[in-house]
């Protein structure tokens, strides 16, 4: 083989791969992470439940203390990854709401990623409450950890159903499909369970998806 007919044959191989690549369909850009706490203020989030109840940034922290109170993101979600750096004191209880129709402090509105390492009630870190629940000790308390939440309405089957996945420092726990489709859309919420309870937050960042 000359080298006139090498270099053609290089030329039509090189036209080939770029019209393949100019064929491919384009990517779909992945929708961006966006914070919902500025690492300063509360601003846009909202208390409901008792007055009392104390919510405040403190060293970069958002910190609740206090009788019964929920604290609500500025906006509602339906479906999203949802990723939040907690910690929880000894002995106490919280929770990571979503799709909350409603920033009434009411414990009982939306799905809850329980916060809690060594508090009497014995569902633990990890657990959907109500619907799956961890009794393992997962997290130590006074030790800050990752919650990570995928939450997108899906089918199986040819039945709908939201599909909830968990992760706690990036362990998948598992995922779960609520064909009662409980819970439509809503807000994010952290709860302040009880006056012997304290939490922490000092990440939430959400990924807002179709």
């Amino acid at each position: 083989m000359n080298a006139m007919s090498m270099t053609r044959r290089a030329a039509l191989a090189l036209a080939m791969a770029m019209a393949a690549v100019a064929a491919a369909p384009a990517r779909a850009e992945e929708p961006k992470w966006t914070s919902l706490f500025d690492g300063k203020t509360l601003s846009g989030w909202t208390v409901g439940g008792n007055p009392a109840s104390k919510w405040e940034v403190v060293d970069g922290e958002i910190r609740g203390s206090g009788p019964a109170s929920m604290l609500y993101s500025p906006k509602k979600y339906k479906n999203f990854r949802l990723k939040a750096e907690v910690k929880i004191s000894d002995k106490a209880n919280s929770g990571l709401y979503f799709r909350s129709p409603t920033n009434t402090g009411n414990f009982t509105d939306g799905y809850e990623c329980q916060i809690n390492s060594t508090h009497t009630d014995p569902i633990r870190n990890g657990s959907l409450y109500g619907f799956v629940h961890i009794y393992r000790d997962i997290v130590k308390p006074d030790t800050w950890f990752t919650y990570e939440i995928e939450c997108i309405d899906g089918e199986w089957r040819g039945r709908k159903a939201p599909h909830i996945r968990v992760k706690i420092d990036g362990e998948e726990l598992y995922m779960f499909m609520d064909f009662a489709q409980t819970w439509k859309d809503g807000h994010f919420a952290f709860q302040q369970h009880d006056p012997g309870s304290k939490v922490a937050i000092r990440k939430v960042e959400v990924q807002e998806l179709p």
